[in-house]
């Protein structure tokens, strides 16, 4: 997604693009808004679309909402998990899976903003959504540390939780802190940082 939907009202768009540029307009307004602030009313406009066009697509701006997090929280999965198989070597995959989180956060759609900081946490399905997307990066993770380390399942998956904790909180202070480090120095800096206590976990078969 670019950030910027076109409107196109009287245009017909197959269901897929509609659909698309449906998500593009509404993720603009909640990274903007905020999910309480957002409005229907606003997604449309942006869009280019009349509401009920918008409601043909999305029940609610609940469901709306859920399907730009799932859209994203796989995202991020996708690029913590492409990262760790890009390499055998350890060192190098625990920098890639840390950068996939600072490349996640630094995008100019600031889709981070809806998976890490939504203002509707209390909601069960978005928890719940936000909690698979982190799950998936953990599974990623987990998957690597035990077949490397010699370490059974629950204790390569705390390492797992330790290293996207680490990943996560460090990105968002970064990109807080309006990025005073270059990213890939921070990169290396906190994977140095995760790779001194992972390193003591040696591959199981060299």
């Amino acid at each position: 997604m670019t950030g910027t939907a076109q409107p196109s009202k009287g245009i017909r768009l197959p269901r897929d693009a509609r659909r698309a540029q449906l998500l593009e307009a509404a993720q603009h307004v909640f990274v903007h808004n905020g999910y309480h602030a957002a409005a229907m009313d606003d997604i449309a406009e942006r869009a280019g679309v009349s509401k009920p066009v918008l409601y043909q697509h999305f029940p609610g701006k609940l469901e709306l909402y859920l399907a730009l997090l799932e859209t994203h929280g796989n995202e991020l999965v996708r690029r913590v998990r492409t990262a760790i198989e890009s390499t055998a070597d350890n060192k190098l995959r625990v920098r890639a899976a840390i950068g996939a989180f600072y490349e996640f956060v630094a995008s100019e759609d600031q889709a981070f903003r809806l998976v890490f900081e939504s203002d509707l946490r209390g909601e069960p399905a978005v928890e719940e959504a936000v909690e698979n997307s982190l799950s998936g990066c953990i599974d990623a993770i987990t998957e690597a540390v035990t077949a490397d380390a010699g370490l059974d399942a629950a204790r390569a998956r705390l390492l797992a939780v330790g290293l996207v904790g680490l990943a996560q909180v460090t990105a968002r202070d970064w990109l807080d802190e309006q990025q005073k480090i270059p990213r890939d120095e921070a990169v290396s800096l906190i994977a140095t940082l995760a790779w001194k206590g992972l390193a003591g976990f040696p591959l199981q078969n060299p």
